[in-house]
């Protein structure tokens, strides 16, 4: 009765340990609490990026943000693949169950969420991911950003648990010969 009470003691407390360990990769990837969609609408320079494979090799990635009807956005992300080639790819979203929450899809029926995770006040840069934490992209109204407002959106990254070492960051440069 001993050995069995010690087992079950000792398989409780690896298991304690293994999903605190769990626990502290989370990342928090709740969406901003105030969010205004028409003024988030237009056009967004990707500064930065977890490598994925819809955007492998990219540079000069710009996303477009277009209303079309209520609730229905177009999105036009396009970019510069390795070989010099344009690339541009048409996708829709709406909003989703929270503020700062969109639904976004690049394939038919198939959705993923869009969540802006900090927002400047005046719309100039956005820090977005998804449910996943294989996602991450530093957004920019302009093509680079002024580098104490790039290490604010670095810190708040960090603090949800993101690793920012990660991020692959972007080359707005149209003369890269």
């Amino acid at each position: 009765m001993k050995y069995i009470t010690l087992c079950l003691f000792t398989a409780l407390a690896v298991a304690s340990v293994a999903c605190g360990r769990g626990r502290a990769k989370r990342i928090d990837t709740t969406p901003v609490a105030v969010f205004d969609l028409d003024r988030y609408l237009g056009n967004w320079y990707e500064i930065a990026r977890y490598n994925h494979r819809f955007e492998r090799g990219m540079q000069q990635v710009r996303a477009e943000y277009i209303l079309e009807a209520p609730g229905h956005i177009r999105v036009v992300n396009s970019g510069v693949d390795a070989e010099g080639k344009y690339r541009e790819a048409i996708g829709k979203a709406h909003p989703g169950k929270y503020p700062g929450q969109l639904r976004v899809s690049f394939f038919w029926i198939f959705y993923a969420d869009y969540n802006v995770l900090a927002l400047d006040p005046a719309y100039r840069w956005a820090l977005v991911g998804s449910n996943s934490p294989k996602y991450l992209w530093i957004l920019s109204r302009t093509p680079t950003l002024p580098d104490t407002e790039l290490e604010e959106i670095l810190r708040q990254a960090a603090a949800r648990g993101y690793d920012t070492t990660r991020l692959l960051y972007v080359s707005q440069d149209r003369n890269t010969d």
